[in-house]
């Protein structure tokens, strides 16, 4: 499944990768790259085509691995034990697919000039691997920047750090009530610690 914004290969705004690397206005269109990858991953690896997505700095792909064998009781201890079947049949693709998991990522790097990461899942278990965190004023994964990135490309915002600025306004307005609890709780620990002793 490719997710993410209309245009997201196509347009500019990424950060260029080291001088002499890849800048926002070379960056080649990525709509394929879920199609690519799907020819070009081992048959086998995931159940089903996995999951692409794509913004201007990164490509991440998640698949589904098949399921962990065996009984685990309906309760709390089972469903434990059923997630740590889960990771480390995750850790155990991970290492045994690395090799070629990075030939892959090379040959896609070159081709759609994006960093690659990968991830897995077995049912509500998920891992991310090494995935990218990219400054926009602050740290942010690729989740968050599709955001900024989609206010960006719709026109409500004229650079990221406009549409988080314009972010952080919104979530002020339908929060004013919770931000208030919040003031009034900071203002009676600064008069509690006012009132408390001090040291000579």
């Amino acid at each position: 499944m490719h997710r993410g914004w209309p245009g997201a290969g196509g347009r500019g705004g990424g950060r260029g990768q080291g001088r002499g690397g890849w800048q926002q206005s070379d960056l080649p269109s990525a709509d394929d790259a879920a199609a690519w990858l799907q020819g070009r991953l081992p048959e086998g690896w995931f159940v089903g085509a996995p999951d692409v997505t794509v913004d201007r700095e990164e490509i991440l792909i998640v698949g589904e691995l098949p399921p962990v064998e065996g009984e685990f009781a309906d309760s709390d201890a089972g469903r434990a034990e059923r997630a740590a079947a889960a990771a480390g049949r995750i850790s155990r693709f991970r290492e045994q697919t690395r090799e070629e998991r990075m030939d892959i990522a090379n040959q896609a790097e070159h081709r759609y000039q994006r960093k690659v990461a990968w991830g897995a899942r077995i049912g509500d278990t998920e891992e991310l691997f090494t995935t990218a965190s990219v400054p926009v004023m602050t740290r942010l994964r690729q989740p968050e920047r599709i955001v900024l990135d989609t206010l960006v490309d719709s026109g409500v915002a004229r650079s990221r750090s406009d549409a988080l600025a314009w972010a952080v306004r919104l979530v002020g307005e339908h929060a004013d009530e919770w931000l208030a609890d919040l003031r009034e709780a900071m203002a009676k620990v600064d008069e509690l610690r006012a009132k408390g002793p001090t040291g000579e």
